[in-house]
């Protein structure tokens, strides 16, 4: 079954039904140089108590711009950013965008090997590492082989002994536009995302495709002149370096939190931030916090949600308790820059008397310039209306390939452009999409993707450990959570809080699992593969959805 995008015509006035005035960008730096130019002295970024204007924040960008070709940075390199939010992330990816390099984005919650293997897998030459970072940087320094230079940023800038270094730097550097020779299909993003083998695989996002991403999936946020938009999601998720881009491209003023935790995103909201993306998870802890924190939440205009499955008790309790607020839920990949469905605010409102309560687990309809596919994974043969196969897109936001893997982009990406998400379901006879299930064992727990072999090859080397299936069970904070199923070997024993330690020496904590079912044999078919579907089945049997 092929489903074509709802609406193929890119809008390019308008705040709620398409991108805002003024021309249309062809790099991600286009627009920051443009409010640069025709409203300088508005507010811009605001990050800790600091803010900054467009004219000075595009000064940063050019600077750093400045700063990176000084140190060597031209087209084809990669530089690497490892702290939690800070603005400076996203000043590093414009400015090595505008030299036609890339900016790997490193996920600051992972264990010191796996950062060792994301930073020699990226070649980053320059690396921007939080000063609370710093230190497991320097124990894995003489293992970072293409690393040249390791410049600290700290969340305030610098205290009482000065500027930091990023900010000395940035000081002493001249402003330097973008190079003559970048091109749109010039990589300016590295996003890392698990994959096949276990190890993480750099997901390389161009100019065009972060642009068209901003302009196909801008309809539902609903941004007008006056909001301020709260940037919460981490930089290193699709989710927060894809949205950040919206409030940059309408000119309108964004906050960004370091945490998402409840008083960060709290201060932002009282700040006036009223506009935001969020995993489902914040909503859970929000709804739990009291009556206070409902309310202040009640602030937001639009809620957009996704990352993760949302349980529909939590949707409800949602909507009930902020009548007010619009939500949208997304469903995309870091493959397609971000969002490549929606289920907009409107639908949201209506599904139940319309007669199509179902419409609010599924997640809505294609983006324009997104082309669905319902494919028989095993024959390749397109499936009938509803019928239950792998999700197949198709788009000019599509990334350019796996850095350094070209087998591993042609597993994914067929040679008429469509690409293979991994993603089981299907689509309705209206062009909604449900996500059921994956053909990929990839687990996402609080919007993290976790890869299951990753985990099963740290937990395979336990000693008592024979076999080992790594599944995700349904969590009514998280979407998922992480379980291992083992088989021990004849005579070993190993509890259950054993395993997760073993787990948790080698990996990043999300990633370890938080429980551990032991079983004499592990299920298998003929062929020997380890049944995960038969494992999963009994924790997902009175459940909506199949993830």
């Amino acid at each position: 079954m092929t489903a074509t995008p709802t609406d193929t015509t890119t809008a390019t006035t308008g705040s709620s039904t398409g991108p805002a005035p003024g021309p249309t960008p062809r790099f991600v730096d286009d627009r920051l140089a443009h409010w640069a130019a025709t409203k300088p002295d508005e507010e811009a970024m605001t990050y800790l108590g600091r803010s900054w204007t467009w004219a000075q924040w595009d000064e940063r960008v050019r600077r750093c711009t400045g700063m990176l070709a000084d140190l060597g940075i031209g087209r084809g390199d990669v530089v690497a950013f490892l702290d939690k939010n800070h603005p400076a992330c996203v000043e590093l990816s414009l400015a090595a965008g505008a030299l036609g390099a890339a900016n790997a984005i490193i996920n600051f919650r992972l264990a010191g090997e796996e950062i060792d293997y994301a930073l020699n897998d990226s070649g980053a030459k320059v690396l921007l590492v939080g000063s609370e970072l710093k230190g497991q940087v320097e124990q894995i320094r003489d293992r970072l082989t293409h690393v040249k230079h390791v410049i600290e940023v700290t969340p305030d800038g610098g205290g009482e002994s000065g500027p930091d270094d990023y900010e000395t730097r940035l000081a002493a550097a001249t402003p330097t536009g973008r190079s003559s020779d970048v091109e749109p299909d010039d990589t300016c993003l590295v996003m890392y995302s698990s994959g096949t083998t276990g190890h993480p695989k750099g997901v390389m996002l161009t100019h065009a495709n972060m642009v068209a991403h901003t302009i196909n999936s801008h309809d539902g946020w609903g941004f007008e002149p006056g909001d301020k938009s709260m940037v919460a999601m981490p930089l290193f998720h699709v989710g927060g370096s894809s949205y950040v881009l919206f409030g940059l491209h309408d000119g309108i003023p964004s906050i960004m939190t370091r945490d998402p935790d409840g008083a960060s995103l709290a201060g932002a909201i009282m700040a006036g931030a009223n506009r935001t993306f969020l995993v489902p998870a914040v909503l859970a802890q929000v709804l739990q916090s009291g009556p206070d924190a409902i309310k202040l939440f009640g602030a937001l205009k639009t809620y957009t949600y996704g990352a993760a499955p949302m349980p529909p008790p939590l949707l409800r309790a949602a909507m009930e308790a902020w009548p007010d607020t619009d939500f949208m839920q997304v469903y995309g990949l870091t493959e397609v820059s971000g969002v490549a469905t929606h289920l907009m605010p409107e639908e949201h409102r209506t599904a139940v008397a319309d007669g199509h309560p179902e419409r609010l687990v599924s997640a809505g309809r294609a983006v324009p310039e997104v082309e669905v596919r319902i494919v028989d994974p095993a024959t390749l043969e397109d499936l009938p209306t509803g019928e239950h196969g792998e999700i197949w897109l198709r788009t000019p936001q599509l990334f350019k390939g796996y850095l350094n893997r070209p087998e591993a982009t042609a597993e994914v990406i067929t040679e008429d452009g469509w690409f293979r998400t991994g993603d089981m379901g299907k689509v309705d006879a209206e062009g909604y999409v449900f996500v059921e299930d994956r053909l990929k064992d990839m687990i996402i727990s609080g919007g993290e993707n976790i890869y299951s072999p990753e985990v099963e090859r740290v937990l395979a080397e336990h000693p008592a450990v024979m076999e080992v299936a790594v599944i995700g069970i349904p969590d009514d904070t998280w979407g998922e959570s992480v379980k291992a199923v083992v088989a021990l070997k004849e005579g070993a024993s190993a509890t259950e809080q054993e395993i997760i330690d073993h787990c948790r020496e080698h990996l990043a904590h999300f990633k370890c699992p938080k429980s551990v079912d032991v079983l004499e044999m592990l299920p298998r078919n003929p062929t020997g593969k380890i049944l995960k579907r038969e494992l999963r089945a009994p924790y997902w049997a009175d459940r909506d959805r199949g993830v």
